[in-house]
């Protein structure tokens, strides 16, 4: 059976190829394992590939193939086989000959079974082993020696599947970006405690899907849930070794398939089936469905990582590799290898399974996981790179919503607002300004004041709008809402890294005391806190974004870093929730939706409305006066009020309707004492209610009234909100 190329190796002993499988030389597209009713067509990119077998398996615990094919069809580079009479269901592999010379870039090895880049299920997870790797693990030589095991016993095998699924009457949402309240959340975290979930169900995409889950989400008033990632990943060896596991999933490894973790129907494709009876069901009830999706890297690491997939395939048609040794990777990801976004198999790659995700899953939506290195080319991020030409002039996928987390690890990767338009792209900027201002740093205002009005120094100046700011205070890495004044210093140890791994600098403020406390001033003032952060957040021109559990005073203990916490300390702790902020923050929620005033769709102007003489929006001082240059200069201002015009929106409605609220002034006071604010002349409002006030847990549309230039004590570390009724 072996072969006599020079560098390449033999072909694994032990199985043999059935005489009687009869194969066609099958299509080179679509790419992948694509049922048609009567057979499967087989499809891999290889460009430097010498050889390729296609494996079939007749079960997940087969440790040796069944029969073995070589696909001897190559059309631009793409090798093709259709093997007629097999079903959804069919285990697969590809088996790749060339040459094994890590040092010019090639990690060809047929020992190797390799998961399909295109899969759509992947039927388990990767069971540990020194045969997972290309090299001999051990040998001094490091990976410059190839190993001759086997890896196909430890290695989960692709699934052919049944595209077919009754969408009924399913139809996108599409709500737009200035209407869209973001929830960011775990598929498993979010159910697995849930005492009204199934048990069977709990921690799966049925679970995200069931009633119980949806009439949540309805009631706390989000529009789009965000999924962090379930595209198929790897959990790394050293991890395992430890006990623990990639629980959050950014580690990818099959870009078309449904985490099977997250299945409690089945492995052999039933994943897809519920994954898409999930959307259905979110759809019905109006939610859109965002993913957080990881192109820019995968699960196999540097030249020390496995062989499970493109490494094996054609390793340099997939990954930036060093220039002047090809042996090693570019990473610009801090995982250990990066994908070559530039490279047109790799375009098509990350197009293809976008548009798969769209088309035949039904997802409305995408958060890029480290987006900038999806832009770099060669060395420098380039805002016009390929990447987004590409997305620009695609018709399906530019119509999706495309969230960018917008900086990468590597040298020049921090690209805040530097994003083309139709892009929005998540704020670090307003979540570092806001903790800041709220834990009582100095020089906040000036800063303050462009955050909280959508970041026109970020986005204005390419024509973007104010919805290309998502704005958050937290999100899955870092601290919760609880733990961020709750806690001064991280509390990572049970990771495994003694405490050195998450960010140090967290911008968080504990109140007084260091973790849990009985004192009830502190837990006063930390629930006051909380308050004040979200009911910023949700008074903000953006796109607000929630993450699950913040809005019930989820913990993990001061641990800013549970990435590979799969249990309580990740899950949420449904028993012990904050019932008291779950309903503020319905109400607040509630406030941003009713009333466009918050969710503009275009900037401030700063300049008078016609018919009225009052600007769109206006800042005031404590004493009732207008602020001035001055007075944003000043370090040690820590209050302000702020005049929204209900009748500057500029903007119409879907049917050419004008568009009026109304009029809000809302009073900020993050200093530590309680101040006397004036309220402005008659001009802006003949009489103001106030709705919402942050030291009492109220939000009122029918609350205390007062009167123009009346003056009303604000407490300290406290949002107030008052409301001019629009009068026509």
């Amino acid at each position: 059976m072996g072969k006599n190329f020079s560098n390449i190796a033999a072909e694994p002993a032990g199985v043999e190829t059935k005489k009687n499988v009869i194969a066609y030389p099958g299509n080179p597209y679509p790419l992948g394992a694509t049922w048609d009713g009567e057979g499967v067509n087989f499809a891999v990119y290889a460009e430097n590939a010498q050889g390729v077998e296609l494996c079939l398996f007749d079960s997940t615990e087969a440790e040796k193939e069944s029969v073995r094919v070589k696909m001897m069809e190559r059309t631009h580079h793409v090798w093709h086989v259709y093997m007629p009479g097999l079903k959804p269901g069919q285990l697969y592999g590809f088996r790749m000959h060339g040459p094994y010379d890590p040092a010019n870039g090639y990690r060809f090895n047929p020992n190797k079974l390799l998961i399909d880049p295109y899969a759509k299920a992947i039927s388990g997870t990767i069971e540990w082993n020194e045969s997972l790797f290309g090299y001999d693990v051990g040998n001094p030589d490091e990976d410059l020696n190839m190993s001759e095991s086997d890896s196909a016993p430890y290695i989960p095998k692709s699934v052919v599947i049944d595209p077919n699924f009754d969408w009924g009457k399913d139809k996108a949402p599409r709500i737009p970006y200035h209407r869209t309240v973001i929830y960011e959340t775990h598929v498993k975290g979010f159910t697995k405690q849930h005492p009204d979930i199934p048990e069977n169900i709990r921690g799966s995409y049925a679970a995200i899907g069931h009633p119980v889950t949806i009439k949540y989400l309805k009631e706390l008033g989000i529009t789009a849930i965000e999924l962090l990632p379930v595209h198929h990943f790897i959990t790394d060896w050293h991890l395992k070794e430890k006990g623990l596991t990639n629980y959050w999933g950014y580690n990818s490894i099959g870009f078309f398939a449904p985490d099977v973790r997250y299945s409690s129907s089945g492995t052999l494709g039933e994943q897809v089936t519920e994954f898409k009876n999930m959307v259905k069901e979110l759809h019905k009830a109006g939610i859109e469905v965002i993913l957080d999706v990881v192109y820019n890297h995968t699960g196999e690491g540097n030249h020390m990582g496995p062989t499970l997939s493109f490494k094996g395939i054609d390793n340099g048609s997939y990954y930036r590799l060093v220039e002047e040794d090809k042996r090693f990777y570019m990473d610009y990801t801090g995982t250990g290898n990066t994908l070559n976004a530039q490279l047109p198999s790799v375009l098509r790659l990350i197009m293809d399974s976008l548009r798969y995700w769209i088309l035949d899953m039904h997802v409305d939506g995408f958060r890029f996981d480290l987006a900038s290195t999806l832009a770099r080319e060669l060395h420098a991020v380039d805002r016009l790179g390929s990447f987004f030409d590409i997305i620009h002039q695609d018709p399906i996928i530019s119509q999706a919503k495309l969230i960018a987390e917008p900086w990468d690890v590597g040298e020049g990767g921090y690209q805040v607002g530097n994003f083309p338009p139709g892009w929005a792209e998540w704020n670090g900027m307003y979540r570092d300004c806001m903790r800041d201002y709220w834990r009582g740093e100095n020089s906040m205002l000036a800063e303050f004041a462009m955050r909280f009005t959508g970041s026109s120094d970020l986005y204005e100046g390419d024509n973007r709008r104010p919805t290309a700011s998502v704005n958050f205070i937290t999100a899955h890495d870092g601290f919760t809402l609880n733990d961020l004044v709750t806690y001064n210093e991280k509390y990572n140890d049970a990771n495994g890294e003694d405490n050195n791994d998450g960010e140090s600098h967290n911008r968080s403020w504990n109140c007084g005391v260091e973790g849990p406390t009985d004192d009830p001033e502190i837990i006063d003032l930390r629930n006051r806190q909380k308050r004040n952060l979200l009911a910023t957040m949700f008074l903000s021109q953006g796109v607000p974004m929630l993450v699950a559990g913040d809005e019930i005073s989820r913990t993990q203990g001061g641990n800013n870093n549970a990435y590979c916490q799969d249990n309580e300390i990740s899950w949420l702790d449904w028993e012990n929730a904050d019932k008291d902020l779950l309903a503020f923050t319905q109400k607040l929620i509630a406030l941003n939706r009713n009333h466009p005033v918050f969710c503009r769709r275009r900037w401030f102007q700063g300049q008078p409305i016609k018919g009225t003489g009052v600007e769109d929006i206006a800042w005031f001082l404590p004493e009732g006066t207008e602020m001035n240059e001055e007075n944003w200069s000043h370090d040690f201002a820590k209050s302000l009020g702020v005049f929204l015009n209900g009748r500057g929106l500029r903007s119409v409605g879907s049917k050419g309707e004008q568009i009026l609220d109304d009029s809000f002034y809302v009073i900020f006071n993050a200093h530590y004492e309680s101040l006397e604010f004036k309220l402005p002349t008659e001009k802006y409002g003949k009489e103001w209610i106030k709705i919402l006030d942050t030291s009492e847990n109220k939000v009122d549309e029918e609350g205390e009234t007062f009167k123009p230039e009346d003056t009303l004590t604000v407490k300290s570390r406290s949002v107030v909100l008052l409301k001019f009724p629009f009068q026509r």
